[in-house]
């Protein structure tokens, strides 16, 4: 199993970490534009793998992805570098995507030639129409975007802190865009099996207020992150490597993660089920009519900034 990261920024070693430590693959390359800099992160790793997984862990040039199931492209521009970090800007990370697409219009090509069989995966912000770009790059449908699977572990974590339980005994998902637009499925929400809705009501509390505040810890919480720590790395670091795995155990895992909706012409996560080949089968989970409305404007959001970075030269 071998996997591929191209970025070697924060994002990128917190996958590179991430990977080892969970022993996600057996092999892992680094490329970077500057070698120096995956060659001083591979090195830096591989003086700690002894105590995972067996994994070799080496830098190369895009060449050394041949072979590769799973590429994760983390390069580009980050949130605080793209100025991306204004809870009051409706935009959000789609303010990157002008500069991130002309990156990967120039190295997607370059990973399709050396590993032309692996599935792509957006990590870079904003994801979603970054998958949209890379696919295009690539000639192939088998590219996916971290989406939202992120957001929902955020969702999971914040339900479960709030009614006292693990994050592991709550059911809850985000779809449509990893971004401001993206849409939370309360009314399918459930703790231990049983609605949100209904423990709610037995602690005579209300669902608006709740709401209110896990949907802007959730939103933003890229932003808390980066005014404490200027980048937002682990979390999503962890992600992908689960994502890895997925793919090349053939998992056959259901996640909301992003892939090409021909419904919509647009990249964005709905529950998948994730294996060798990408997603597998997209599931239509059942939306409540303002659920509906709201992925409606996640989706007219995507297309509109994808049509913006389709008409870049």
């Amino acid at each position: 199993m071998k996997l591929g990261i191209v970025g070697t920024g924060q994002v990128g070693c917190a996958i590179a970490l991430a990977a080892v430590t969970r022993g996600s693959a057996r092999e892992i390359v680094l490329v970077n534009r500057t070698r120096k800099t995956a060659e001083a992160v591979a090195t830096d790793i591989r003086y700690g793998a002894p105590l995972c997984d067996r994994v070799e862990v080496k830098d190369a040039d895009y060449e050394g992805l041949e072979g590769a199931g799973l590429v994760l492209i983390t390069s580009g521009v980050n949130e605080k570098t793209g100025a991306a970090i204004d809870r009051s800007d409706p935009e959000g990370r789609l303010k990157l995507l002008d500069q991130n697409a002309a990156i990967y219009r120039e190295i997607v090509p370059k990973i399709v030639r050396a590993a032309p069989k692996a599935v792509l995966v957006a990590v870079t912000d904003p994801p979603d129409p970054l998958a949209d770009i890379a696919r295009e790059a690539a000639g192939h449908d088998r590219v996916l975007s971290t989406g939202t699977f992120l957001d929902s572990l955020r969702f999971r974590a914040h339900l479960g802190r709030h009614f006292g339980v693990s994050p592991a005994d709550v059911e809850a998902q985000v779809i449509g865009d990893h971004g401001t637009s993206q849409v939370f499925l309360w009314s399918s929400a459930r703790v231990g099996g049983v609605p949100v809705t209904s423990l709610l009501k037995e602690r005579r509390e209300t669902l608006d207020d709740l709401r209110t505040q896990i949907e802007r810890d959730v939103r933003y919480a890229n932003i808390t992150i980066i005014e404490g720590h200027d980048a937002s790395q682990y979390g999503i670091g962890i992600v992908s490597a689960r994502i890895a795995e997925m793919v090349l155990r053939d998992e056959h895992a259901v996640i909301p993660i992003g892939s090409y909706q021909r419904e919509f012409g647009v990249t964005l996560s709905l529950p998948s089920v994730v294996g060798s080949e990408g997603v597998v089968a997209v599931m239509q989970p059942v939306l409540s009519a303002e659920e509906g409305s709201a992925l409606e404007r996640s989706v007219e959001s995507l297309r509109r900034a994808l049509e913006r970075a389709r008409s870049q030269p």
